[in-house]
C-alpha cells in the first residue's frame, strides 16, 4: 500500500514498512482475539517494531485508522517517537453529540452486519467507495483484492475495533510534531473530522490534498510524497 510513496524517502530516511498482524504477510499463528479486540494490540505491534530494532526519533506514518494506532504507541514510547504524520485519520466514526464523525450508531451496525454475513460481497461493494476515484476503477480492484486476501474472521473482528473505537481523548496528549492530511471528498474521514484533529492536537499542521477518496498513498502518491516532505524538512534531521 505504501510502495509509491515509501521510495520517496529512502535516500534521506531509514524506511521500514511492515504488516500488521493478522494482515499481508504476518505470521497469522501470532494472531490472538483477544489482544486484537482493539486498536490497544496494535499499538503493542508497533511498540514491538521499534523496540526489536532499537529506534528512535521515530517518524510514524499511519493511514486511516493506523493514525491512532501511531498516536497511541507514541503515547506509550516518549522517548522513541520524534513525528507523526497522520494520513486521512480519524479518532471516532461515529457521530456524538456535536462531534461529526461522519456515521450514525446504525450506520456502523449495518455494516459490521453486512461484514459478519457476507465479508468478501461487503468487501467488494465498499472499497470501490472507500477508495474512491470512479475514473480508475484499477484502484478500486486492487483495494477489494487487499481485504479479500486477508482472513475474514480477523478482518470482521478489525473492523469491529476500528469502527467502535474512540480516540478523541488520546489527541490532547499528543506533544510531538503531527502533520493531518485531509482528503477531498473523503466518505470515511471528511473534512470536519480532519479539522478535529487538528484542532485536538496542539500545534499540528493541517494539510488538504486535492486527492479524492480515503487512500491517497494509492490514488495520489506524488501529492502525498510533496506534502510529507514539505512538513518533514520544516524540521531535518534524522528518522525513522
Amino acid at each position: 500500500m505504501w510502495r509509491f510513496v515509501a521510495p520517496a524517502f529512502e535516500g534521506r530516511y531509514r524506511t521500514i514498512m511492515f504488516d500488521f498482524v493478522g494482515a499481508g504477510g504476518s505470521d497469522l499463528s501470532a494472531y490472538d482475539p483477544r489482544r486484537y479486540s482493539s486498536l490497544d494490540g496494535y499499538a503493542t505491534d508497533v511498540i514491538d517494531v521499534v523496540r526489536a530494532l532499537d529506534l528512535h526519533d521515530v517518524i510514524f506514518v499511519g493511514h486511516s485508522v493506523s493514525a491512532m494506532i501511531g498516536v497511541l504507541a507514541a503515547a506509550r514510547e516518549p522517548d522513541r517517537f520524534g513525528t507523526l504524520v497522520m494520513v486521512a485519520p480519524s479518532p471516532r466514526y461515529i457521530d456524538d453529540d456535536a462531534y461529526v464523525g461522519g456515521f450514525s450508531e446504525q450506520d456502523i451496525e449495518d455494516l459490521l452486519v453486512s461484514l459478519e454475513s457476507n465479508y468478501l460481497g461487503w468487501s467488494s461493494a465498499m472499497a470501490p467507495v472507500i477508495m474512491g476515484n470512479p475514473d480508475r476503477p484499477e484502484l478500486g480492484a486492487e483495494l477489494t483484492a487487499s481485504f479479500c486476501r486477508t482472513d475474514p474472521e480477523i478482518q470482521k473482528r478489525f473492523a469491529r475495533a476500528t469502527f467502535l473505537s474512540d480516540n478523541r481523548s488520546d489527541l490532547g496528549q499528543v506533544k510531538l510534531p503531527a502533520l493531518v492530511l485531509q482528503c477531498s471528498d473523503d466518505p470515511i474521514a471528511p473534512d470536519c473530522v480532519g479539522e478535529y484533529v487538528h484542532a485536538e492536537i496542539p500545534g499540528s499542521t493541517l494539510t488538504r490534498l486535492t486527492a479524492t477518496g480515503h487512500c491517497p498513498n494509492l490514488s495520489a502518491p506524488a501529492e502525498t510524497v510533496a506534502a510529507i516532505a514539505a512538513f518533514l524538512n520544516k524540521s531535518p534531521g534524522p528518522g525513522v
